[in-house]
């Protein structure tokens, strides 16, 4: 293993032991649930937005390690951004942990997100690292209901 994936898998770890933002947020005027049937990891985001902007964002749940520290890391990455900005990294996210990126991919865009990178070696591990993200897209776009990951939805290309 390189000094890198040695730092991206302490990175992992430290948010999934240490999660921040993991506290139901009392002010949230936005959230939407996440299931992932095939783990059984489930994720709730909170989000108070006013005018476009993610003022503050938590979560909560259960899940393995990736999907917690995803989750974890996500909430840092997208608050005080606006819709459109955590439309963006999402969209940079998923595209990384799917492996389909484009030759002008810039990893180094997503900072510590790009701790993840790994994930498209492994297809089952794809929902876990997405699944939060999934949940705070339905959020922003007022969908409250379960988000719920779909066997053969996401596999990487």
């Amino acid at each position: 293993m390189s000094d890198l994936d040695d730092l991206y898998q302490e990175v992992i770890l430290d948010h999934q032991r240490n999660p921040r933002n993991f506290v139901r947020l009392p002010n949230a005027n936005r959230q939407a649930e996440g299931n992932n049937p095939l783990c059984g990891d489930n994720v709730t985001v909170y989000l108070d937005m006013e005018a476009g902007v993610i003022r503050n964002i938590s979560f909560q749940g259960d899940g393995c390690a990736i999907a917690k520290a995803s989750a974890s890391m996500m909430t840092s990455a997208v608050k005080g951004k606006t819709v459109a900005e955590a439309s963006d990294i999402f969209k940079r996210f998923h595209q990384m942990v799917m492996g389909g990126k484009d030759p002008c991919f810039d990893l180094e865009s997503l900072g510590k997100l790009a701790a993840f990178s790994g994930v498209s070696a492994f297809p089952v591990r794809v929902k876990c690292a997405s699944l939060a993200w999934h949940t705070l897209n339905a959020a922003m776009q007022e969908q409250p209901g379960a988000v719920v990951g779909e066997i053969g939805k996401e596999t990487p290309k």
